[in-house]
């Protein structure tokens, strides 16, 4: 006798505490609110803790894809907070200044660039997903080295478009299951 084992899809929890978070960093990045608590929370909890679950349960799933990128999108979220918390908290000197805040960024910039590659066999909505954020990424650490405010400015904006981007793709998911039909499409391959 076989056992199947049934599990919801993660993904939605994965591209929801990924979208939300990054809406709310990018909303600070854009200009409207500064950097505080709420944002910090959000990147510790839905955006790390939420991912890495998504991220385990994709693996459970036999997802490579899916394991890889929200495990790591999520201790992204993580190792970001301790970025900015470290230094306030006295452990640590600095964060290296905006030479190594740009190395980050662009060293994730080239994973989720790779990951975009891999998003070209799945659909239209995560290619979107994938291909702003690397974007995203790339104008970030342009900001940081040159520190002319309006690239990170225009990275703010660039950031809620793919961030409300992925909260589309994970809400399509969640609707589409649960209504047994396409509700809102996610432009299969």
């Amino acid at each position: 006798m076989s056992v199947t084992e049934i599990t919801a899809n993660p993904a939605p929890l994965g591209l929801l505490g990924f979208g939300m978070t990054t809406v709310l960093l990018n909303l600070h990045n854009a200009g409207f609110f500064t950097l505080g608590s709420m944002i910090l929370a959000m990147g510790l909890c839905y955006g790390g803790t939420a991912q890495i679950i998504a991220g385990i349960m994709e693996w459970k799933k036999n997802n490579t894809f899916g394991m890889t990128a929200f495990t790591s999108y999520g201790l992204f979220w993580i190792s970001l907070v301790l970025i900015l918390l470290l230094p306030a908290s006295g452990l640590v000197k600095d964060s290296g200044g905006n030479i190594a805040m740009a190395s980050y960024l662009g060293m994730w910039g080239v994973f989720t660039g790779v990951m975009f590659i891999g998003t070209l066999r799945a659909n239209r909505a995560l290619q979107f997903v994938f291909g702003s954020l690397t974007i995203l990424f790339f104008l970030l650490a342009i900001g940081d080295i040159t520190g002319i405010e309006g690239i990170t400015r225009l990275a703010g904006f660039e950031g809620i478009i793919c961030g409300f981007s992925a909260i589309y793709a994970g809400l399509a998911q969640v609707l589409n299951e649960s209504y047994g039909r396409v509700l809102l499409p996610l432009g299969p391959v």
